[in-house]
C-alpha cells in the first residue's frame, strides 16, 4: 500500500511541474458552426473576419470565437457592405446539450450599386404659358365691390 501511495504522490508531483499541458487537456476544443452566407444580387465575395470565405449563396464551416465576427462582402461596380455576426452559446443542461448559434443566420447583405444612380427617363409635362397679366373680370353679383375698381356707370 505504501508503494501505491509513493507513487501516486510522485505522479502528482510531476503533474505539478505541466499544469499548464494538463488544464489544456481539459480544455474543450470550440465547436464548429455553419454559417450560411447570402447577397442581393448573388455571386459576392464573401470573407468572414476568422478566415474561411466563399462566392454567395455559400456556407462555411468556422470555429465558435468567444465573441462575435465579421463577414465582409464585395462584388464588382457594387459597394462593399459589412455585417456584423453575434455567436450565441447555449450551455444546456443534463436533458439538452450544449449549443452554438451565429445572429443572424443566414448572413445577408444588400449591395447597392456603385457610382452615380442610373439615369430616368422622366417625360416632363409640357409647360404652361404664362397667363397674361390681364386683371380679373369684374364680378358683379359681389356683395362687397372691389374698392380699386373705377366708379360704375350707369
Amino acid at each position: 500500500m505504501r508503494r501505491v501511495l509513493a507513487i501516486a504522490l510522485a505522479g502528482a508531483s510531476l503533474g505539478g511541474c505541466s499544469s499548464s499541458s494538463l488544464s489544456d487537456y481539459f480544455k474543450s476544443t470550440p465547436p464548429t458552426i455553419q454559417v450560411q452566407l447570402e447577397s442581393q444580387p448573388s455571386g459576392a465575395d464573401a470573407t468572414t473576419s476568422l478566415g474561411p470565405g466563399c462566392k454567395t449563396p455559400c456556407s462555411v464551416s468556422v470555429a465558435a470565437p468567444d465573441a462575435g465576427f465579421s463577414v465582409a462582402y464585395s462584388l464588382a461596380k457594387y459597394e462593399p457592405a459589412t455585417v456584423q455576426v453575434k455567436v450565441i452559446r447555449n450551455p444546456g443542461d443534463l436533458t439538452t446539450p450544449a449549443t452554438t448559434v451565429t445572429d443572424p443566420n443566414p448572413v445577408f447583405a444588400e449591395l447597392q450599386l456603385s457610382g452615380p444612380p442610373p439615369k430616368s427617363h422622366k417625360m416632363h409635362p409640357r409647360s404652361k404659358r404664362p397667363k397674361s397679366a390681364a386683371a380679373p373680370a369684374a364680378a358683379t353679383d359681389s356683395a362687397f365691390p372691389d374698392p380699386n375698381a373705377p366708379p360704375a356707370t350707369r
